[in-house]
C-alpha cells in the first residue's frame, strides 16, 4: 500500500560503538585509566550491538515471575527470569562490571570500573543492581576475614550463574535491609536475630524490600542482644539446603523491571555475623556509599542514554523544511541536555578516581561530602532530563517501541535508592557539621578552578559564606536550607572540574548556564552566546 511507505523516520540506533560516541565518558578515561581505553571500546561495541540491545528489551519487557510453590505445593521460592536477562548479566560480569576494581587494583581501576557499569547501564539498567549490590558487598565482608576468604573469590569471578545451587564457583549478593515501619530509619528494624553458635544467627522478621532475590548472598540488618547488627544471609546453605527465605511478594515498580525486587520473610533463616553484635551500620556504612556513588553512575548513564537517542532522532527527522538539529530552538535543547550529560560523566569519573587504592588521603576526605553531594543532585536531575529527551522525539518517545519511555520510569529509582533527597541532604549537613576535613577537601577541589571563569569565582564566594556561616544556624534553620546548600555545592563542583578539563566552550557554557544571572527554568532556555553547535558535535 502507498501509505506504508516510511519516510523520514530515524533509522534504528544499533551496531554502535557505544564508548567511543561518548566522547565526555572516553575523555574522562583517558585521563583517569588510560590503560582501559582498549577493554571499553570492545564493551561499547557489545551493548551497542543489534543483540545486545534486542536482549535489554526482552529483559525490560518479559519481567521476572514469582514462582513461590512447585506445583505440587512445596515452596521453592524462585524468581523465574527471561532468558534475556541471564545473557545481559552474564555479559556485564564477564567484563567485571561488578568487582573488576577490587580484583585487580591498580590506578585508575575503580575509575575503569564505573565506565564499564555505565555503558552496560545505559543500554540496560535493570541488571545494574545486583552487579552495584555485589561490588559494595565487598568492603563489608572484610569486617569478618573466615566469611570473606569463603565469599570473596566467588565475588571476584567473572563467571555467572543464574542457579540457586551448592558447589557455585561464582556469587552476586543482594542485600534486605529497610522494613514496613522504617524505610531508611534502619534502627527502627524489628527483624531478631538469635545466636546459635559459631557465628551463626537465627533470623525472625519481616523485610519490606529485598533487592534482586535470586542473589547468591544478602546483607541483612537484625536486633541482635548486643543491638543492630549486620549479617550475610546465604540462599543455599552449606549443606546444600535451601535457606529460609520466603519470598511473599514482587514489588509492582514503576520503573527498574527487569530486575526483581521483592518483599521476603525469614522465619529461623540462618545468618552469619558480620564484624561485631550492635555495629551493623557501621559494618555496612562503606557498602552504603558504593552504592549511593553506583546510584551517580547510572543516573549519568541514563542521561548519556537520553542525549544519544534525542540526538540521533534531531539529526535524522525532518520538520518544517530542514532538519531538527538545524533549527535553532531544538539546537538549544540538546546542547543544553548535553551539557547536563557533560557534567555528570565528569563528576561519576572524578569520584570513582577518588576511591582508587593510590588516590591521595585528601581525596577519602572529599569523597565522604562529594559523593552525597553529587547523588543528591546528579539523581534528582535524572528525570528531568530524561523527560525533555523524550520530548525531543516528540510522540515516537512517549511510546513504548522507542527506549527513553522506559528510561524516564528507570531515572527516578536512583534518587530513592540507598536514601532519598531529604535523606542525603541531611547526611550532607551532617558531613558539614562533623567531618570538617571533608568540607576543607571539597573546597580545595572547587578553589582548583579559581580564576578561570568570574561566574565561577564568584558562586564559590557565595558557597564559602554560606559555610561559613553554617554553625552560626539553628538546627531547624539549617534543614529547612540544605537543599539549596546541596545544590550549590553540587554544581559548583561539575563546573569547577568541566572548567579545568573540557573544552573551554563546555566549561564556559556550563559556567553561564548554571551559575550565571540568565540561567532559566528549563532546558533549552540559554542565555545568548552559548556555542550551541560546539556542544552538539560532542553529543
Amino acid at each position: 500500500m502507498p501509505t506504508h511507505e516510511v519516510t523520514n523516520q530515524p533509522p534504528p540506533r544499533v551496531d554502535v560503538d557505544e564508548f567511543a560516541a561518548n566522547i565526555p565518558l572516553v575523555e574522562a578515561v583517558e585521563r583517569s585509566a588510560a590503560w582501559a581505553l582498549t577493554e571499553l571500546g570492545e564493551v561499547g561495541r557489545l551493548v551497542g550491538s543489534a543483540r545486545f540491545q534486542e536482549d535489554a528489551v526482552r529483559a525490560s519487557v518479559n519481567e521476572p515471575v514469582l514462582r513461590a510453590f512447585d506445583r505440587w505445593g512445596d515452596r521453592v521460592d524462585e524468581v523465574d527470569y527471561d532468558p534475556s536477562y541471564h545473557r545481559v548479566i552474564a555479559e556485564a560480569v564477564a567484563a567485571g562490571a561488578h568487582t573488576s576494581a577490587w580484583a585487580h587494583p591498580r590506578a585508575g581501576a575503580n575509575a575503569a570500573r564505573a565506565a564499564t557499569f555505565m555503558l552496560f547501564a545505559q543500554v540496560e539498567p535493570g541488571h545494574a543492581c545486583p552487579v552495584s549490590m555485589t561490588h559494595a558487598a565487598v568492603p563489608a565482608l572484610a569486617a569478618s576475614p573466615q566469611l570473606a576468604a569463603e565469599w570473596l573469590p566467588r565475588l571476584m569471578s567473572r563467571e555467572y550463574d543464574g542457579r540457586l545451587a551448592a558447589g557455585k564457583t561464582s556469587a552476586l549478593f543482594g542485600m534486605a535491609m529497610t522494613e514496613k515501619q522504617g524505610g531508611s530509619d534502619v534502627r527502627a528494624n524489628t527483624t531478631r536475630a538469635v545466636a546459635l553458635g559459631d557465628g551463626r544467627y537465627s533470623l525472625t522478621g519481616h523485610k519490606w524490600f529485598c533487592s534482586a532475590p535470586m542473589s547468591d548472598g544478602f546483607l541483612v540488618l537484625a536486633q541482635a542482644d548486643a543491638g543492630l547488627s549486620c549479617f550475610l544471609v546465604p540462599r543455599v546453605l552449606e549443606d546444600g539446603t535451601r535457606n529460609v527465605f520466603l519470598l511473599q511478594r514482587l514489588k509492582d515498580k514503576l520503573g527498574n523491571r527487569s530486575n526483581a525486587s521483592s518483599e521476603v520473610e525469614f522465619d529461623g533463616t540462618t545468618g552469619h555475623l558480620l564484624g561485631e553484635e550492635g555495629r551493623g551500620v557501621r559494618t555496612i556504612l562503606e557498602m552504603v556509599n558504593r552504592t549511593r556513588l553506583d546510584c551517580i553512575f547510572g543516573s549519568a548513564a541514563g542521561m548519556r542514554q537520553c542525549v544519544a537517542e534525542a540526538a540521533w532522532h534531531v539529526r535524522h527527522r525532518r520538520a518544517f523544511g530542514k532538519l531538527l538539529v538545524d533549527q535553532p530552538a531544538m539546537e538549544a535543547v540538546l546542547a543544553d541536555l548535553s551539557l547536563e550529560s557533560e557534567a555528570a560523566t565528569a563528576v561519576a569519573l572524578r569520584l570513582a578516581r577518588a576511591h582508587d587504592d593510590d588516590a591521595p588521603d585528601s581525596d577519602r576526605a572529599f569523597r565522604r561530602l562529594a559523593t552525597a553531594v553529587t547523588k543528591y543532585w546528579v539523581c534528582k536531575r535524572g528525570p528531568g532530563h530524561a523527560y525533555e529527551a523524550m520530548e525531543c522525539l516528540g510522540g515516537n518517545g512517549y511510546t513504548e517501541a522507542f527506549p527513553l519511555a522506559r528510561r524516564y520510569r528507570e531515572q527516578p529509582v536512583m534518587a530513592v535508592w540507598e536514601g532519598s533527597g531529604t535523606v542525603i541532604a541531611l547526611d550532607v549537613l551532617r558531613a558539614l557539621t562533623r567531618e570538617p576535613a571533608s568540607a576543607e577537601a571539597f573546597d580545595l577541589e572547587l578553589e582548583a578552578a579559581r580564576g578561570i571563569h568570574p561566574l565561577f569565582d564568584a558562586h564559590h564566594d557565595r558557597v564559602r559564606a554560606r559555610l561559613r556561616e553554617l554553625p552560626a544556624l539553628e538546627p531547624a534553620d539549617a534543614q529547612a536550607t540544605v537543599r539549596s546548600l546541596v545544590a550549590a555545592l553540587a554544581v559548583a563542583l561539575q563546573a569547577s572540574l568541566l572548567l579545568r578539563h573540557a573544552p573551554s566552550a563546555v566549561g564556559e557554557a556550563f559556567a553561564v548556564t548554571r551559575l550565571g544571572p540568565d540561567r532559566g527554568a528549563q532546558y533549552g532556555e540559554l542565555p545568548s552566546g552559548v556555542p550551541t553547535r560546539s556542544l552538539l558535535a560532542r553529543a
